[in-house]
């Protein structure tokens, strides 16, 4: 395996996050900027787990736990990085993560159209649970 670095995001790290994503993950969130991500570590300074390679980031996933669910979001990786076991490490990281806070079962949000997506969540032990459906409605302007 490769020589990564799996930490907790600082502030200092949130710009080059934001950039990441842009090249890195697919699809964007209404949460995608500053002041969202700001939000999130500032709650839970350790939800946001980085990976490091050569001081270079790599790969983000967010780990985030409300004291009764675990959830997953933004598990991305560097398109020339990726098959390399980055994502198995963070998914790693924030299975771990979760088990110290007690959790009992993550779910992860993953977009249909992103194929490739399913399958590394199928190969990390992930399944799709077809009896839910998500809902969402914006909050504020």
């Amino acid at each position: 395996m490769i020589d990564l670095r799996i930490r907790a995001a600082t502030p200092d790290d949130l710009d080059a996050v934001l950039a990441f994503w842009k090249v890195a993950a697919e699809g964007t969130s209404i949460s995608d900027d500053r002041d969202g991500v700001e939000r999130l570590v500032a709650r839970d300074p350790e939800t946001l787990i980085i990976a490091e390679q050569d001081d270079e980031l790599v790969g983000t996933v967010i780990a985030g736990f409300d004291g009764w669910r675990c959830h997953l979001y933004r598990l991305a990786v560097h398109p020339d990085r990726r098959r390399q076991g980055i994502g198995s490490a963070l998914l790693t990281a924030a299975e771990e993560r979760f088990v110290r806070l007690g959790g009992r079962r993550g779910d992860a949000m993953v977009l249909v159209r992103n194929e490739s997506a399913q399958h590394a969540w199928r190969a990390a032990g992930y399944a799709p649970e077809e009896k839910w459906r998500r809902w969402v409605k914006p909050l504020g302007d």
